[in-house]
């Protein structure tokens, strides 16, 4: 779970800056958590207490107005409309790594993460790119190896994961759509060989920077193991403290050795 804020952190500074190289620093003055950090800790609490992701998604969001969101998820925030919006967009699939962490097997990764998708991002677009980053955290920490992952999950939601990284850089650009930005963040994830690679390369791509390395650094983390120790530190540092506390809490009680 961590992974997924760290990845959020670093991509933070290059969401509306981007580059296309994996050469850059990993933090700078300007570095913050988003939207991506408080919903991914929303996905966790829930996880963790009632299960009502609609709730807590408006309690965290509400005391986090200012991190970022879209504007579809502003408007269901401040409750001009209280059902779910049809929304395709990125949102659902990257507040959703702890459903991967979380459950102990396929079906119910895959109903889980539907359920916290849906509740704004009801498009099957959305739901998809939610159960995607879900399974393939899931996978990736019973062990699968990156083979059998891109299988599972191009069979499963026909995304085209033939692709690489090389490839598609040079005209890739700020996509936030679960169709256009989910499969390139998964593919940053099996090419990678360690965490901050996933990272790094997601960063590269020059798309939803945050977002993108939100997703892959939350599937590195679950094949790779924890984040460097110097990132996780960096990390931990610039979360407040009730946040820090239930990112422990869910660690604790889902992530144990």
């Amino acid at each position: 779970m961590l992974g997924a804020i760290a990845g959020d952190i670093i991509g933070s500074t290059h969401e509306f800056c981007p580059v296309k190289t994996v050469d850059f620093p990993l933090f700078t003055e300007a570095s913050k958590f988003t939207d991506d950090s408080v919903l991914t800790i929303a996905t966790a609490f829930s996880l963790l207490t009632d299960g009502n992701y609609a709730e807590n998604y408006r309690i965290f969001g509400r005391l986090y107005p200012l991190a970022g969101y879209g504007k579809g998820f502003k408007e269901w925030l401040s409750g001009k409309h209280g059902k779910p919006y049809g929304s395709w967009g990125n949102g659902s699939a990257m507040r959703v790594g702890p459903v991967g962490f979380a459950l102990d097997n396929e079906e119910d990764v895959l109903r889980e993460a539907e359920k916290s998708a849906a509740v704004t991002h009801d498009h099957p677009e959305g739901i998809k790119g939610a159960q995607a980053v879900a399974l393939g955290v899931f996978l990736a920490r019973q062990g699968a190896e990156p083979a059998q992952i891109k299988k599972e999950i191009t069979d499963r939601f026909g995304y085209d994961l033939d692709r690489t990284v090389k490839a598609i850089r040079p005209d890739y650009s700020f996509d936030v759509s679960c169709q256009g930005s989910v499969p390139e963040a998964i593919i940053c994830f099996l090419e990678s060989e360690n965490w901050e690679q996933a990272v790094r390369l997601a960063v590269s791509l020059g798309g939803d920077a945050d977002t993108q390395a939100c997703m892959a650094g939350v599937l590195a983390q679950a094949r790779f193991g924890n984040v460097p120790s110097e990132i996780e530190l960096a990390t931990r540092r610039m979360l407040p403290q009730h946040l820090l506390e239930i990112v422990e809490d869910f660690e604790n009680k889902f992530m144990a050795d």
